[in-house]
């Protein structure tokens, strides 16, 4: 709970000094180890503070709204509302200069050294969020993300760095805990984690135990596998997968735990470094490995990074994912096509295909052809021998219980709320441009 920000929220709502002090005064006894006198100093100091940036002015001090909330517009849910956002964030950066940028909506960036015989690879992934109570799972699964980052560019990890955020009540084993599931990919792919940051969440003013934080990860190569290489007449190739912290998450959240074991490995991870070690990369246009909004919202990204049409079949997706794991979703309902598979999608000249597909499998990894790029927009789904529509929902697939009570449908007022994300996205922009105008002056 952040006590700063809700003491910040009733004053504006109008609540008196003395009743909001009795509230938080409740609310920190029930999460902190402490007595009541302790807690009531804490509240009064939370409310001075809040009170202090109520009423702030100047382009810097004055914050951008959109009256629109992160769970209203689905961000980071890998939806449409999500992808929406990400466009607007590479507006919002603008024009980089780099080879790959946050405009490309690939699943890393990249420049090129300064004798541009190189290209440096550069990514962080946040970890799951509810793994928040099973750091070494939140740890494991984040580091692995980030790998794959690099390896789906075509390029050799070379390290890992982490960035950890524990709240005041949690335990300090917790930070233990997800180094140790982090250095576990760590040690098993020889990439090692040289630096990072480990601080608490807010500091004195955010009470409970939950933690967050991302992993970071850095390549370098000559040859890139980026999505915009994709080009008409290719075959896409899937590898078989078990899935990441998703897959986790459903089987921790739905009491299946034997699930979560499925997910512990590094195939993918494997997979790659066999494609790299052969020089098959070279031969590859684009890699790219399906997670949060699964395939689904894979194949958007790439049909709008490539400018091309993806067609894949289903009958041969489902029969690459873990057979415990697709069990496990069927039997509560979640469409696998919609979630993290942890799989590598592979978009290579057919003529290519057999070369990749001997090279995986010859690693221990199972991979088929999945489908084929097209010329044209979007992305289909063939099942039945029948082409039908494949774009993402607006939430990816509904993996807990919580999610499901939330829902995947399009709210209604969607297009009203993409409006005020544009205006509010102008306005940041404007902010930037001007803060950049007014420091050059100086």
């Amino acid at each position: 709970m952040d006590i700063e920000g809700y003491a910040k929220r009733s004053l504006l709502n109008g609540v008196e000094q003395s009743e909001l002090e009795d509230r938080l005064t409740s609310r920190i006894l029930e999460i902190k180890n402490t007595n009541e006198n302790h807690a009531r100093q804490l509240s009064k100091a939370a409310i001075a503070e809040a009170k202090s940036t109520l009423n702030v002015t100047g382009d810097v001090l004055n914050p951008t709204k959109s009256g629109i909330t992160m769970g209203q517009f689905g961000v980071g849910s890998r939806g449409t509302g999500d992808f929406y956002t990400h466009e607007k964030i590479a507006e919002i950066i603008g024009n980089t200069g780099a080879y790959v940028d946050s405009s490309h909506l690939d699943d890393s960036g990249a420049v090129t050294t300064e004798d541009g015989s190189k290209y440096v690879i550069v990514t962080v992934d946040g970890m799951h969020s509810r793994l928040s109570d099973f750091s070494y799972l939140a740890g494991f699964h984040v580091a692995r993300a980030a790998l794959r980052d690099i390896y789906v560019m075509g390029a050799r990890p070379v390290a890992l760095l982490s960035d950890i955020h524990v709240a005041d009540d949690g335990d300090v084993a917790k930070i233990f805990d997800h180094i140790s599931g982090i250095t576990t990919v760590s040690e098993l792919i020889d990439v090692p984690l040289v630096t990072g940051s480990t601080l608490r969440i807010g500091g004195d003013m955010v009470i409970g135990d939950r933690m967050t934080g991302g992993v970071g990860a850095v390549g370098v190569e000559s040859h890139l596998t980026s999505r915009v290489q994709a080009k008409a007449g290719d075959v896409i190739l899937m590898t078989e997968g078990a899935g990441g912290g998703t897959v986790s998450t459903t089987a921790l959240y739905y009491g299946m735990h034997e699930v979560v074991n499925e997910t512990i490995n590094i195939k993918f991870l494997e997979a790659c470094e066999a494609l790299i070690e052969s020089g098959l990369t070279s031969d590859i246009h684009a890699m790219t490995d399906v997670t949060n909004g699964g395939v689904r919202g894979d194949a958007q990204e790439i049909s709008r990074t490539a400018g091309l049409k993806l067609v894949f079949d289903e009958s041969r997706m489902n029969k690459l994912v873990n057979p415990p794991v697709m069990e496990m979703l069927e039997s509560l309902g979640i469409d696998y096509l919609g979630v993290s598979l942890d799989s590598l999608l592979i978009i290579s000249p057919e003529e290519h295909a057999e070369d990749i597909i001997n090279t995986v499998k010859n690693s221990g990894v199972d991979i088929d052809i999945v489908g084929k790029v097209e010329d044209g927009s979007g992305a289909e789904l063939i099942i039945d021998g029948e082409r039908c529509d494949f774009t993402p929902r607006f939430r990816e697939s509904a993996y807990t219980p919580i999610k499901k009570m939330v829902g995947e449908d399009e709210p209604l007022n969607f297009e009203d709320m993409k409006s005020a994300i544009d205006k509010a996205a102008d306005e940041s922009l404007d902010k930037k441009k001007k803060i950049i105008d007014r420091i050059k002056k100086d």
